[in-house]
Formats: structure tokens, sequence, C-alpha cells
């Protein structure tokens, strides 16, 4: 089976050929511009493909409520050309196949919970930090929706004590994506990342903010496990530096077998950055089966 995956990112648009398999066998990347720029061009590359189905994990925050007039519509997203935007209908209309639509996030964690490293547990968790905070969430082995869908990176954080840093999200200072993402770690040190490998208080303070957001989703959510993912996580030396957090903020509360071996309970993407692509494929898929059994 031929299926169409895109992951629609703020900066660029992942296009993908792959099957049921999760196999992928062709990609490109297309710049994000204004949809008048952009959409004729992904158009025109999944028109000659004879996909079947095409599934997208989209930037957002996004309409997922199927009884909603702006169903598969991008809706109050900063990137004011997209706003309020029906991409699914625009591919529906272009393409004629079933288009599955999802959050980038959502795509991922169910890239993972598919062929990746929560295959198999019914609740899990996945989560982006770079340029801002994403999370997905997989709930009795489905994704989480409800009035919209997850928004935790604005899940709002105590600060550290000794951190005088406003923060970078416009609508609430104190949110993770405001304290943590990799635009806040430039704003608050004066340097990328990636400049900063070798200061220990810069991912010491990375790791007291993004270990208090887990402690809050494991209260919450409680998921089997935890994949986080991303460009800030890429510095090596943070994941274990965020493993130990989390267990000094918990202070021993919960006490069950996936905590005890906190390594395998809080771990790295498995599937070499393709979870997303992979998870749109996952999307397109299932919307094809849908749409068959309707």
């Amino acid at each position: 089976m031929r299926l169409g995956a895109l992951e629609a990112g703020g900066t660029k648009m992942v296009c993908a050929i792959g099957n049921e398999n999760g196999e992928i066998f062709e990609r490109v990347s297309i710049p994000t511009e204004s949809p008048d720029v952009t959409m004729p061009k992904l158009i025109a590359y999944f028109a000659d493909k004879e996909i079947e189905a095409l599934g997208i994990g989209c930037f957002g925050p996004i309409d997922l409520n199927r009884n909603s007039e702006t169903y598969g519509c991008i809706t109050t997203t900063p990137k004011l050309a997209w706003k309020n935007y029906n991409i699914v209908k625009a591919f529906q209309d272009a393409l004629r196949v079933p288009v599955g639509f999802d959050t980038d996030v959502n795509g991922s964690a169910l890239g993972e919970a598919t062929w990746g490293i929560t295959k198999g547990l019914q609740n899990s968790m996945y989560i982006t930090i770079g340029t801002g905070v994403g999370t997905g969430i997989i709930t009795n082995g489905g994704l989480l929706h409800g009035m919209l869908h997850p928004e935790g990176g604005h899940l709002l954080l105590s600060r550290h004590p000794k951190d005088s840093f406003e923060g970078t999200c416009p609508y609430h200072k104190n949110c993770l994506e405001g304290l943590a993402a990799g635009p806040a770690i430039e704003a608050r040190w004066g340097e990328k990342g990636t400049q900063l490998a070798d200061r220990k208080e810069v991912w010491e303070l990375e790791a007291y903010y993004i270990a208090q957001a887990l402690v809050d989703y494991i209260m919450v959510i409680s998921p089997q496990r935890i994949v986080i993912g991303g460009g800030v996580m890429h510095q090596e030396h943070l994941m274990p530096l965020i493993r130990e957090e989390v267990k000094r903020q918990l202070a021993g509360y919960i006490d069950t077998k996936e905590l005890s071996d906190i390594d395998q309970y809080i771990v790295l993407p498995s599937l070499n950055d393709n979870q997303g692509i992979m998870g749109a494929l996952k999307l397109g898929l299932d919307e094809y089966q849908l749409e068959m059994k309707g």
C-alpha cells in the first residue's frame, strides 16, 4: 500500500512516500512559506505518487473535532498566513484520497507507539523540546484529544529560586516553553545551546525545569514511558540530569517498577528522527481504514 506522509512544521514541510509497515521510500523537504506559495508545491509532490491515503502531522493549534465546522484547520497559530487555513480540505480536494490529521507531536507519539520504543504500551508520552515545546499523548491505546489537543509545552512552572529570567513565551512567561525551549536558553545565556555545552549551570537549570514538567505529567497522566526528543535533547549530558532531577522532585512519592528503572522510563526517541513522518504514515493508514469501514 502506498501512503503519503506530511510532517508540517513551522520552518519546513517534510513530504514522504511510504507503506503500512512504516517503510519510507522517498522524501523531500519544502520550506514553510505562505499557503499560496507552499501548498501548490506540496500538492504537486503528492499528485503523481499514486498514494491511497495521506497522513498529516501538523503544527498548531489545530481543530481535530470532526463535528466542528473548522475541522482540519490550523487555528490560532502565530504563523498568521496559516491562521484558519483548512489544510485537510485543501488536500482532500486536490488528491481525492482519505486524509488523516493530527498534531505533529501526536504524530511523533504515534510513530513511536506503532514502531518504536513505546510499542505495546497502552499509555505513553512524547515530548519535543526545540524551538518550541510540544507534547503528544497516547492514552488507553489511542491519541489523546479533548476540547482541543495536548498543549503540554505551556504547562506553568515554578521558577528556580535563583532564576530571574523573564521567559520568552508571549502568553505565559513561566511555562515550560518560555523557560526551557531553545530560544529561552539563548535569551537567558546570550548564546545558543550548542555553544554552551560545557556550562554545567546551563544544563542543571534546564534539567530542573524539564524535570518539574515531567513530574507534573507523571502525576496527572501516569504514562508507562516518556520519550523526549527535539534539538535541545541533542545535548547528551542533559538526559542523565533530567532523570536524577525527576527522582529528586518526586521525592519517593510514587514507587513503581517503571520508575525503579528510570533509564528505561525516560528515554530518547528510537526511530532515527523518523518518528514524525512514520506517525504521519500511520495517520494516513488509520484514516484509510476508517473510510473503508464507513
